[in-house]
């Protein structure tokens, strides 16, 4: 449509929020070179997101890694972005956060590099435990996973606790 020597451009985007809501406990082995296959089940809800690749790095509160699909990590940085580095334990938090995080892509067989580094901190070998988490994946060592999934835990309590408060509607 033209009107008063300006073009107006009318642009419709189809646009589609993907939720992510992986599932799963995989075992796998990692190679000698330290890439792991993505489980079948994981890849295939992961397609969509695949090509845009991953970001690994530490778990904030087990000795594991958290592998993040990059659209998922771009929501935790934007977050991270609007704290303020001149506070000392903001700037602190950043670089504890940050560090160590890499970009991983999956290979034409499906399978990621894990950097040296951060499969040390895991202390992975080669038997790993690929942990489906909503919308991130866990890798565990095998037998630090199973040592976590068998501690005593006041599992009730725990749900109590953490989920106490939610009140679950149909309509939300």
């Amino acid at each position: 449509m033209v009107k008063c020597g300006k073009i107006y451009l009318f642009l419709h985007i189809n646009c589609k929020v993907l939720m992510l809501n992986l599932l799963g406990e995989y075992n796998c082995k990692l190679d000698a070179k330290g890439r792991f296959m993505l489980p079948v089940a994981l890849k295939k809800e992961l397609l969509e997101v695949l090509s845009r690749g991953f970001v690994v790095n530490r778990n904030l509160h087990q000795q594991c890694l958290v592998l993040y699909p990059y659209a998922e990590w771009e929501k935790l940085t934007k977050k991270i972005g609007s704290l303020n580095r001149l506070i000392k334990k903001n700037d602190l938090f950043i670089r504890k956060v940050m560090g160590g995080a890499t970009k991983v892509i999956a290979d034409g067989n499906g399978r990621l590099l894990l950097p040296k580094s951060l499969s040390e901190y895991a202390s992975l070998g080669t038997e790993v435990k690929v942990v489906g988490g909503g919308s991130t994946v866990e890798i565990w060592s095998k037998d630090a996973y199973e040592k976590v999934m068998n501690d005593e835990v006041d599992l009730e309590g725990l749900a109590e606790d953490v989920m106490g408060d939610i009140t679950f509607d149909d309509n939300e």
